[in-house]
């Protein structure tokens, strides 16, 4: 295990005991398995953009500093249920555009193992910033409708590590 993933793990899951997460997610042991894989997969998609032809040197948004020599990126995790599978599937890929444009750089989605209908959306974006923005418009309240989405949790991460054993 990375050492993220097992920071991420520590927090999540202590001796199989439930944790209380915020608002409403408690994670049983089987909860606390999954968590550990969506963080895999997280630094797994953070390995395959390292992979990719992208400068080394960022531009940033504070005038005073030009660039950033390091490539921090900047991550959502989104964990909700569905009311049908497919229904949210469709809606999801006709707003790949739209995620584009608002700065999702990358994506991975999985469902729980014994939900189906609980999805996590797992991304890559330019900026936390442009996340928020996005996940907060108006627009996006409406096409969540539209999924069928109930109860979307919403986790900001900022990469710390990332490595290959």
């Amino acid at each position: 295990q990375s050492a993220l993933s097992r920071r991420l793990s520590a927090a999540a899951c202590d001796s199989g005991e439930q944790k209380q997460f915020p608002r409403r997610w408690r994670w049983s042991p089987a909860g606390c398995e999954t968590i550990n894989r969506i963080v895999e997969a997280l630094l797994e998609s953070r390995r395959q953009l390292a992979d990719r032809d992208i400068p080394d040197r960022l531009p940033l948004n504070n005038p005073g500093e030009r660039w950033k020599t390091s490539l921090c990126m900047h991550y959502v995790l989104i964990i909700h249920e569905v009311t049908d599978y497919s229904v949210w599937k469709k809606v999801f890929d006709n707003a790949a555009e739209i995620r584009k444009q608002a700065g999702e750089r990358s994506y991975q989605v999985l469902k729980f193992q014994a939900e189906p209908n609980k999805i996590v959306h797992f991304s890559a974006w330019t900026s936390i910033e442009d996340a928020k923005r996005f996940f907060e418009s108006p627009r996006l309240v409406r096409i969540r409708e539209e999924a069928g989405v109930k109860s979307p949790e919403f986790i900001y991460l900022d990469s710390l590590e990332a490595g290959t054993l």
